[in-house]
């Protein structure tokens, strides 16, 4: 099965960070890796790909940023086989680092499609007073249809997440595109814990 037809994912991140972040991407099985993500720690400028094997031989998917880091980046999302742009996914500013982690998902021409948000303002308020210890929750919307989500699981040592897009049977949200933000969400969100 294509690695981007799928509808659940499981995304599990490197406990120690030291010398950068490594974000490995499993089937709903946790038994089949689909995308390996080794991120250079102390860069200013994000930039990230996504590869098909451990060895880091199949480029997939590119992250960019387009400035230096900041609280309302955007990131271009690219194929990296042929550079076509899938789409942008652009934080939400200063909201997102005290209040709720918000971030908006736009198309190959810079339009507004869609959301990423964490699940409620109260659960994001208690989860920056008390840190790792309740999961996180993001929800995915196109428009205003749900169109998956992503959960924290309890595991104050591993960082995964469990990744759900089955309620996008129109496949309306391109797969490479929510596997971006997933990893993103564990990269840019995570710098916060």
């Amino acid at each position: 099965m294509d690695i981007f037809s799928r509808d659940t994912y499981f995304a599990k991140m490197k406990f120690f960070r030291l010398f950068g972040n490594v974000i490995r991407i499993f089937d709903e099985s946790k038994t089949t890796l689909l995308l390996y993500v080794k991120q250079k720690a102390f860069k200013l400028k994000e930039d990230i790909t996504m590869f098909a094997d451990e060895a880091q031989t199949q480029p997939v998917i590119k992250i960019k940023a387009r400035s230096i880091i900041d609280f309302g980046a955007s990131y271009d999302v690219t194929d990296a086989a042929n550079g076509e742009k899938i789409g942008v996914l652009r934080r939400k500013g200063l909201m997102s680092s005290f209040v709720r982690d918000s971030w908006e998902i736009l198309d190959k021409n810079d339009a507004p499609i869609g959301k990423i948000q964490e699940d409620s303002v109260l659960m994001a308020m208690v989860r920056r007073v008390l840190s790792s210890l309740i999961p996180q929750k993001f929800n995915f919307t196109i428009g205003e249809q749900s169109v998956g989500e992503s959960k924290q699981t309890w595991n104050p040592f591993l960082p995964q997440m469990r990744v759900d897009f089955s309620a996008d049977t129109q496949k309306k949200l391109d797969r490479r595109l929510g596997l971006a933000a997933v990893v993103l969400l564990q990269v840019i969100e995570g710098k916060q814990k």
